[in-house]
Order: structure tokens, then sequence, then C-alpha cells
């Protein structure tokens, strides 16, 4: 990425007043403004990505897609074009208010890749959706089942910090028995089942080697697990036309 001195910062509500909105057939709303290195047909197939059950969820909601979103208090900040020194105050996304409906501003050009600006997207439509209709009580039991047979790993930081507050360990060969806390296992359902929805479509978007989800701070959840998970998502909410979801094995060498 390369700099550009002194970009000038609009507010996030002069941008809304004049970005031009789209509307993807499943019902999401979302728009463009500036140098996000992101094509139309790429924005265009991420909002289409999305299963319409979903997407209903979020009918008050609209993503903007913008190089770089800046807090600065309450009020939200955009460049229109990548700038050293601003993306160092810059954020990955922030949700802006207006009476009955909800912005959200996604910077593009602090991930500079098509993976990590789908991912960002879809994480913050998984929880959205969740916030809205809660977790599947089908979802909910197959994770809990999960847990209590010691499957190992998880999906993200939260849930596996919730995990750990939730369940306290028994002596027999290690395995999760008691839960301790149902405030945390609550939180621990709501941040796996957001994780799952997240991930299954950004693999209906592109294609998805699970490795690439790793992080340092926990281990990731076991494949087969997630698979399990995933097809759970699947079959609660189908892929739209155009898009097919599918789970591969190989043997890693």
């Amino acid at each position: 990425m390369s700099s550009t001195a002194n970009a000038s910062l609009r507010s996030a509500q002069d941008v809304m007043k004049q970005a031009t909105v789209s509307q993807a057939p499943n019902g999401i709303c979302y728009a463009a403004a500036g140098e996000t290195a992101v094509s139309a047909a790429d924005l265009e197939r991420l909002a289409a990505t999305v299963p319409r059950a979903i997407a209903a969820a979020l009918a008050r909601k609209a993503y903007y897609f913008v190089p770089l979103t800046i807090s600065e208090g309450e009020n939200t900040m955009v460049s229109e074009r990548y700038d050293v020194e601003l993306s160092d105050k810059a954020i990955c996304h922030r949700n802006v208010n207006l009476s009955d409906s909800q912005a959200v501003f996604i910077s593009t050009r602090l991930m500079d890749d098509k993976f990590s600006v789908a991912f960002e997207f879809f994480i913050n439509v998984g929880h959205a959706f969740v916030e809205h209709a809660g977790v599947s009580g089908a979802f909910g039991d197959v994770v809990t089942r999960q847990v209590e047979s010691g499957v190992k790993g998880e999906t993200s930081l939260d849930a596996h910090d919730f995990r750990k507050q939730a369940w306290l360990k028994s002596t027999d060969n290690d395995r999760l028995m008691r839960v301790a806390d149902e405030k945390a296992k609550s939180s621990y359902l709501n941040a796996t089942f957001s994780d799952a929805i997240a991930i299954y479509m950004l693999s209906t978007n592109l294609d998805l080697d699970y490795w690439d989800l790793r992080e340092r701070e926990y281990p990731l959840l076991v494949p087969a697990a997630m698979a399990e998970r995933l097809r759970k998502v699947a079959e609660l909410f189908p892929p739209n036309p155009g898009f097919e979801f599918n789970i591969f094995y190989r043997r890693r060498l």
C-alpha cells in the first residue's frame, strides 16, 4: 500500500448523504466511497452471499465500504484514500446509529486482501443477526454436545474465553461436564453461532482453506467439529441461488 499525503477526512454523515446505496437481491444495502481497492463486482458478490433469512433480519442496516474509518470520540470520520498516518488511527469498523436504522462503516484498506475484507463484513453480519434473532436451539445442542465430549479448540478468542468460564473440567479424561456459569454459557453460544455463520458465508463466497483462520491466542476448533457446526448452519440457512456450500478434506503434508 502506498501513502497519500494529507488525505482529507469527511464525516460519516456526509458520506451517507453522497454515496449511492445499492440493494442486493437478498435485501442487503451497501455502498462504496473512495479508493477502497475492492471492485464493484466483489462488493456485489459480498452482499449477495448473505442468505435471505439472515438478510431479512438486517433490514434497517446499510454497509459502507470505505478506505479508512476513524473514531474521533462520538464522531465517525472517513478518509477516502489510504494514508499512512491516518491508518494508525483507523479501526476495522464503526457502527453509526441513525434513529431507527444503523450504518456500518468497514475499512477496506486496513486489511488489503479480499479474504480479510470479506471476513470483516461477514463477522459484522453474523453478530448483528445473532443479536437480533438469538441462537438456534438446534445449533446450541450441537455445540454443547461437542464441548461436553471434550472437543478441542474454538472459533474465536471470545468463544475460547467464554467456554473456559462456562464449563468446569471433571477428572474423567479431562472432559468438560458441568456448567458453572449460565451467563457465560449464553455468551459462548452467541459467539459460536455468530462465528459459524460468518465462516459459513465466507466459505460460500470464496474458496476457503480452514487453516487460514488460525490465530495465536487460541487453538482453532478441530476440523470435524467445525464441519458439523457449518453443516448445521447450512441446514438452517441454505445458500442463495448462485452460491454453493461444500466441505472438502485433504491430507496435509
